[in-house]
């Protein structure tokens, strides 16, 4: 693929998509009267409005996937896939990428200010569920004037936005990429999330999730749930290549460092809860929506992936043709783990390429 400068300046925008007068009613209960969605688009829309990819992104990622918000060493998350010349080619495609529901990085989440009450939401933040992310996407689209979809495309938590909305809307998305992506947590992916909630809700600093009330942040928990998560999204020989016996320690330390500095502790609660939650082909219901709708399907896996490793995207895959849909599945070889989807194994970036020319 090219590896031209890729996209230069750009923009982090916001719209509102719920209101008192339209509200978002989630899937466990719970109702939110104001929304606003943080989102970037690059390239330009057609006339016909027939060329968009929407881009979701990862449990902990945010809008800016590409180009750069005025230092280009400082570049968007899948910046080395989207841009001119590249995967998702910005000479073809506009591409929108939009913050996800519950997050802290532009779209309403726990940190948010409730209009009602003149306050955070905090601990009050409604149960989600992965349907409600897409409902939000959903409602952005409606507000750019975009109905079909010519693809879309995410890795991991984005994957599984993506497959909820061949489900959703299967009429309006013809083509699906979903990388290292799963249908369903096994009881060890549960186990990690549990534990990191646990280092989290049991700092001192947590205050019941009031910890804003307070003037601090759980950094200790949140800092100790991010170097343990973060050991699931390598593989043994990436961590032992890259860094050794020795030098793991001062990289852990350093990736929860980081993240305590640009995420919400209540944020990584309610996000990590609702992947956990996360099983569609357990309703009927589900399997009867996807084959309602013709798109073509690719399912990407890594090899060295042992979060969401190849049976999972093999377990998605089955249900998706026994429903009828045209998917095809690719192992490919990578030594960085979970993490590959964010980098560039062999093969992988043309792939994507094929999918969204073809």
């Amino acid at each position: 693929m090219s590896r031209g400068p890729g996209l230069g300046l750009v923009a982090t925008r916001h719209a509102v998509v719920a209101t008192p007068e339209h509200p978002l009613r989630l899937t466990g209960g719970g109702v939110l009267r104001h929304v606003e969605v943080a989102y970037e688009t690059y390239g330009e829309l057609a006339a016909a409005r027939d060329n968009v990819v929407l881009v979701a992104h990862a449990l902990t990622g945010d809008a800016h996937a590409a180009g750069h918000h005025g230092d280009p060493a400082r570049r968007g998350w899948w910046d080395n896939l989207i841009g001119p010349g590249r995967a998702i080619d910005t000479d073809r495609f506009f591409v929108v990428c939009p913050n996800i529901l519950g997050g802290c990085r532009g779209t309403t989440g726990p940190s948010s200010v409730d209009p009602a009450t003149g306050r955070a939401h905090g601990p009050d933040f409604p149960e989600l569920h992965v349907a409600d992310l897409v409902a939000v996407h959903r409602r952005l689209l409606d507000h750019l004037g975009i109905g079909a979809v010519h693809a879309g495309v995410g890795g991991s938590l984005g994957g599984m936005q993506v497959l909820q909305w061949l489900a959703e809307e299967p009429e309006r998305l013809q083509r699906a990429v979903l990388v290292a992506a799963t249908a369903r947590l096994t009881a060890e992916n549960i186990g990690f999330s549990s534990v990191a909630r646990e280092a989290i809700t049991a700092d001192p600093d947590f205050h019941g999730g009031r910890y804003a009330e307070h003037g601090v942040v759980p950094a200790r928990g949140l800092k100790v749930a991010r170097m343990m998560a973060h050991i699931t999204y390598v593989s043994a020989q990436g961590l032992e290549e890259k860094y050794g016996r020795a030098g793991i320690e001062g990289y852990l330390q350093h990736q929860g460092d980081a993240f305590v500095r640009r995420f919400d502790a209540n944020s990584y609660l309610v996000l990590t809860r609702l992947l956990d939650r996360f099983d569609p082909f357990a309703d009927p219901a589900f399997a009867k929506a996807v084959a309602s709708g013709d798109p073509r399907v690719l399912a990407i896996s890594f090899d060295s992936d042992w979060r969401f490793g190849t049976s999972h995207s093999r377990f998605v895959v089955d249900e998706l043709a026994a429903a009828g849909l045209d998917v095809a599945h690719h192992e490919l070889a990578s030594p960085w783990g979970h993490d590959s989807f964010l980098l560039e194994p062999p093969g992988y970036h043309a792939l994507v390429a094929e999918h969204l020319r073809s």
